[in-house]
């Protein structure tokens, strides 16, 4: 495969948003920073095939072993490479340029490599970690810097072995899988879908859009009052509107959305889909709905985005997208490593605007 080298507060109707003040900035960063290359806590999700696969994680996935698992690892490396190309004058920049030069080197890579070709690791961290590690390649990809394309050189055996994974299982998959968490597979599409675009992968951007067609072209009246579960960090029925919203055209996908999601309002109002809850953020289960409410905020702004600028929806799903960033980003604060070590990705995800 060639590889193409390659806060928001929300005003209504508004094309261009305010940039991220510095503060905000630097504590996404910092919570990356102090997360990476921290080993433990750790939660691996590790097949034995024999006594010689026991190991500790800096020596099992010796790139992408902090953050407490292997997929908060790679995204919180994305942070650090996305925040480092858009602000590289920033203080913290230096540091992170540094985190990722430790952490990319061609023999971790390589150890990295090994591991996912593994007995038994052929679904490893399927979907949701090979999706953000195609958007961790998207982001050096769409990085005009030395390092960065180093970075991106090392890293693809990697980025062609997730590619791959999705290419089989997608050609295998025969239903879509509609949780609140990891498994889910619209939102692991959607960060697919826009690393194909950025690389110029059609073959897969068209596997995508069929697949997505296929699961979900047809569906009607998702039971949003049914949300959230008690552990959600994405929503089943916005991340399927804001997959949907890259597959159709707007006309279409305007279409498409009151047939799927009759429950939004043709007036501005947020009632219709309160924010989730947390009672517990030191319950690493609990405390899933904040990133669920930044995750709602980023998806309802690209169905918004996908929809005509006349679409009279779009003020309830902005004003709603404002809400949940507002509750979403005031508890990315770092005070308890159960959000600490992933709500920053997400956050940096909404304030940066990436899936748009």
């Amino acid at each position: 495969m060639i590889f193409a080298s390659l806060l928001l507060p929300v005003v209504l109707m508004a094309a261009e948003a305010p940039a991220l003040d510095a503060a905000s900035v630097e504590r996404f960063a910092e919570l990356a920073l102090s997360c990476v290359h921290q080993e433990y806590p750790n939660k691996i999700g590790h097949v034995l095939a024999s006594d010689e696969d026991i190991g500790p994680p800096r020596e099992l996935t010796p790139t992408f072993y902090g953050c407490f698992d292997w997929h908060s690892s790679v995204h919180g490396h994305w942070l650090l490479a996305r925040l480092s190309r858009l602000h590289p004058e920033a203080e913290f920049t230096p540091t992170a340029l540094a985190a990722l030069e430790k952490s990319f080197s061609v023999d971790k890579v390589a150890a990295e490599v090994l591991y996912l070709n593994g007995e038994g690791r052929a679904t490893f961290e399927r979907p949701y970690g090979l999706a953000w590690l195609l958007c961790l390649a998207d982001e050096l990809h769409s990085w005009p810097d030395e390092k960065a394309l180093k970075w991106s050189h090392n890293l693809a055996p990697l980025e062609m072995i997730a590619a791959e994974r999705f290419r089989s299982w997608l050609g295998k998959l025969h239903y879509p899988i509609r949780t609140g968490e990891h498994s889910q597979t619209a939102f692991a599409f959607g960060l697919v879908y826009d690393w194909a675009e950025t690389v110029g992968d059609a073959q897969m951007t068209e596997l995508i859009a069929s697949t997505a067609r296929r699961f979900y072209l047809d569906d009607v009246s998702c039971p949003l009052s049914y949300e959230p579960s008690g552990q959600d960090f994405l929503s089943p029925c916005i991340a399927e509107a804001d997959l949907m919203r890259r597959i159709l055209k707007p006309e279409d996908y305007a279409q498409w959305l009151t047939r799927f999601l009759p429950q939004i309002p043709a007036k501005q109002s947020t009632s219709w889909l309160p924010i989730g809850v947390v009672t517990d953020r030191t319950d690493g289960k609990l405390a899933h709905l904040d990133g669920l409410n930044i995750s709602r905020a980023w998806m309802l702004e690209g169905i918004a985005a996908g929809l005509p600028q006349n679409d009279p929806r779009r003020p309830a799903l902005l004003a709603t997208a404002e809400l949940h960033r507002t509750s979403g980003l005031a508890s990315v604060t770092g005070d308890h490593y159960e959000g600490g070590h992933w709500l920053g990705s997400f956050a940096t995800y909404l304030v940066t605007g990436k899936g748009r």
